[in-house]
């Protein structure tokens, strides 16, 4: 038999050993066992994936919405020259919005209650071109800061932890002194609250906000900021804007993006996808290599088609050929079949939590401690694809030395007593 012929059957001769009903029992339970294995791993890779990018996407979202794109801050005090500086930065390529800012460490209080928390002065005219905070108010709205008195907008679970609410009254201690004529005290300010907002965060939990003239007021600016909020046309192109915008100022101004200032949270989450990503791919591995046993097995009981096929012109390669293809076709319909499990799964999981949620009379993401109701997923071709390479990468590996043995069996000693 020449070996081009044998090149030609040898995926046809594979697919024939693994559909065949004339196999061992033991060695069918073992490939099925096999194939189970890389359906669980390939799907359940899936499915993780598309959670974490659907965490991912909600924690970028979120956080991203009270954050802006870019700051721009003095290398030393603050900016006093900000409305120039502002009409300036307005005007460059990829810049939607400027807002000043001030902000702050304080202490808010309430009767007993104390509660660290990051004071932040804005303009209300300005700050909703830089972040979504005027429509994540649920209860009075940022406009309110410009009333008369001294207002304050306080994130809804910092006002839950504080027991207030609007037209309630803290007290907001900042690190600032004052020197009267019995010594140096703290600088305190009685504000009304006039708003709260959520967006489903930490910073529920720890940010407040008051206009510009309070906070200059409050904080002794004398009418100077402490830098510029910047809103980019494009929340991932904001690091090259942001560099070219600082390369444009002078040296005495800090520009910043949020890669920057919020760069460790997000890659502490990449980090953890890849983690994740690894052990579940350990799953699919353990699949994998379960095909070794399968194969070896196979070899066992094809040896004398084996010698037949040697004594007729195949050569070693041919043999390899047919028991990597084999092996392969094993692998190939346990991930096709993970696959699509994993697909389905992850675009309807929030249906499936829901119905786990109806059959148990349960909530499984409490919102007032997970800040979701559902499981958030965001299936990417690009993982998926990833999955099903590296799945089909591992199974080639684990076909190579069963298939190197079934290539090495040598004819003359299997056909001696047949």
């Amino acid at each position: 038999m020449k070996q081009s012929t044998i090149g030609n059957y040898a995926p046809f001769i594979g697919v024939r050993y693994s559909f065949s009903r004339k196999r061992n029992r033991f060695t069918s339970v073992i490939a099925t066992v096999s194939m189970l294995g890389m359906v669980l791993g390939v799907a359940s890779l899936i499915v993780v994936l598309a959670i974490m990018n659907g965490f991912a996407g909600e924690l970028r979202g979120r956080i991203l919405s009270l954050v802006p794109h870019g700051f721009i801050e003095a290398e030393r005090g603050g900016i006093s020259q900000w409305p120039e500086l502002m009409a300036q930065v307005s005007s460059a390529p990829g810049v939607l919005a400027v807002s000043p800012y001030i902000t702050e460490k304080a202490i808010l209080g309430n009767g007993q209650t104390r509660r660290g928390a990051v004071l932040t002065a804005v303009d209300p005219q300005s700050e909703g071109g830089v972040s979504e905070l005027p429509s994540a108010m649920i209860a009075g709205d940022l406009e309110s800061l410009q009333g008369d008195g001294f207002n304050v907008v306080l994130g809804a679970t910092l006002a839950g932890i504080l027991r207030v609410a609007p037209g309630d009254y803290v007290e907001v201690t900042v690190p600032r002194l004052t020197v009267t004529p019995l010594g140096l005290f703290p600088r305190s300010k009685r504000l009304r609250v006039s708003g709260l907002f959520q967006i489903g965060a930490q910073p529920d939990a720890y940010q407040a906000y008051i206009s510009l003239a309070t906070g200059q007021k409050l904080l002794g600016s004398k009418g100077s900021v402490d830098g510029l909020q910047v809103k980019t046309s494009d929340l991932f192109e904001a690091p090259h804007i942001m560099q070219a915008l600082a390369a444009s100022l002078p040296e005495s101004y800090v520009v910043k993006d949020w890669s920057q200032t919020q760069g460790s949270l997000f890659r502490a989450v990449k980090l953890e996808k890849v983690m994740v990503s690894l052990l579940l791919l350990s799953v699919v591995a353990v699949a994998a290599f379960n095909i070794v046993s399968t194969l070896v097995m196979s070899v066992a009981e094809k040896r004398r088609d084996i010698a037949v096929l040697r004594t007729m012109g195949a050569r070693a390669g041919g043999i390899m050929a047919i028991f990597v293809a084999h092996g392969l076709v094993l692998a190939g319909v346990g991930i096709s079949v993970g696959a699509l499990l994993g697909i389905l799964l992850a675009t309807n999981i929030a249906a499936i939590t829901a119905a786990v949620e109806n059959a148990l009379g349960m909530k499984l993401f409490d919102p007032t401690v997970y800040f979701i109701s559902e499981l958030p997923a965001d299936l990417q071709a690009y993982d998926v694809a990833l999955v099903v390479i590296a799945s089909f990468v591992l199974s080639l590996l684990a076909t190579l030395y069963p298939a190197w043995r079934a290539a090495s069996i040598a004819p003359a000693e299997v056909l001696r007593y047949e």
